[in-house]
């Protein structure tokens, strides 16, 4: 999935909204405006009161308890300059306004708090939900799988979401280590039911199938199934929600120094070694996840690299190297002089570094969620490694 473009301000859809709701705000404060300028001209003749009461209902649809009280003190402020400007003190009608003002201010000032702590009062039991739900569908990598010790760092773009389209596991079998990253191309539920899917197929599958060729295109194949049963199947179904695929790497650590590799269009692994970082670039491009039917010819196996004791792989997604400098749109933040400059770190330690360096690079708005496995060869027979 590629990191999305940032839009100016004010263009776009989130853009649209954001300037629609800035004009919501600034509408009650422009009705006081209105009825200063109304009330210090000739035109004072017009009956302003029910205009200058409403304001604080106004601000309570979009300001919250805040901007409810400070447009109830900006209209009080204007029927006293009114008032005082017009002589109008001592009639029946300036208090009757005051009372009136008084009234609104309190229901509105009341029903904004109530709405503002049942809206966070969802918010958090959302949040627990989707915790419970990383939980399930992103748990954390054993920081021990057989002859490796890894860790694993989940990233969201989108604030206050704890879960989104990228998706990783790291699973101990009689086969050997075999890991798994990948990226959901699309956003919000859609992505998750996506990359649920293609985790379950390979938590499934890493147990029983001796190819790890077999392993990702039981994914495949659980990715189609599930397309066809949310209609995005071959037969008469919308383009758009044919567009559906996964980029995903699967790779596996048996118990000699070597690492097999399958890439199905995901950024390749990095290998650091001796200081010196490599791309495993593979052999063979292979479409991503859902997209076999571009596949010609025979579908390719595993690549096959060394990876030596003291040796160090990071599986990532395209999050982390698309990840765009928040002054220069053209900076895509270095993953391999990260790696290189924090070689000596452990991996939860490299893996905080990474966080604190993709916050800082992006000035703390990711355009893209992040997923990263880092997974270090210990020394054999004794469980220590360089790292």
């Amino acid at each position: 999935m590629r990191a999305p473009v940032r839009s100016p301000p004010g263009r776009g859809a989130g853009g649209h909204h954001q300037v629609l709701f800035a004009l919501a705000e600034c509408v009650p404060f422009a009705i006081a405006l209105l009825v200063l300028l109304i009330e210090l001209t000739p035109a004072h003749v017009v009956y302003t009161g029910p205009l200058l009461v409403a304001t604080p209902a106004l601000a309570a649809v979009t300001m919250g308890p805040g901007g409810t009280l400070a447009a109830a003190g900006v209209a009080v402020a204007v029927s006293v300059t009114t008032a005082t400007y017009n002589g109008a003190w001592g009639g029946q009608q300036v208090y009757t306004n005051f009372l009136a003002l008084f009234l609104v201010s309190a229901a509105s000032f009341i029903t904004s708090r109530a709405v503002r702590t049942r809206r966070e009062s969802e918010l958090n039991q959302i949040r627990r939900i989707a915790v419970a739900a990383q939980e399930v569908l992103l748990r954390p990598v054993p920081a021990r799988l057989g002859p490796v010790r890894a860790a694993s760092m989940y990233l969201a773009a989108e604030t206050g979401a704890q879960i989104g389209g990228d998706l990783y596991d790291a699973v101990q079998t009689r086969y050997g280590v075999r890991m798994i990253v990948g990226d959901v191309r699309g956003k919000g539920l859609p992505a998750v039911r996506a990359a649920a899917v293609v985790l379950g197929a390979f938590r499934e599958a890493v147990h029983y199938e001796d190819d790890l060729v077999e392993v990702i295109n039981h994914c495949g194949a659980a990715l189609r199934r599930d397309a066809v049963v949310m209609g995005a199947g071959a037969n008469g179904a919308d383009d758009s929600l044919r567009e559906a695929f996964v980029t995903a790497l699967v790779a596996q650590i048996p118990d000699g120094p070597a690492l097999e590799v399958i890439n199905r269009g995901h950024p390749p692994p990095l290998l650091l070694r001796d200081g010196t970082v490599r791309s495993l670039m593979p052999a063979v491009h292979l479409p991503p996840l859902g997209l076999e039917e571009f596949i010609s010819g025979p579908p390719g196996g595993t690549d096959t690299y060394s990876f030596a004791p003291g040796d160090r792989l990071l599986l990532y997604t395209d999050g982390v190297i698309e990840a765009r400098d928040g002054q220069d749109a053209y900076a895509f933040f270095d993953l391999p002089g990260a790696m290189t400059a924090m070689c000596d770190h452990s991996g939860q330690a490299f893996l905080e570094g990474l966080r604190q360096g993709l916050l800082h690079h992006t000035r703390g708005c990711l355009a893209d969620d992040v997923a990263v496995i880092i997974v270090d060869r210990l020394e054999d027979g004794t469980g220590v490694g360089r790292h």
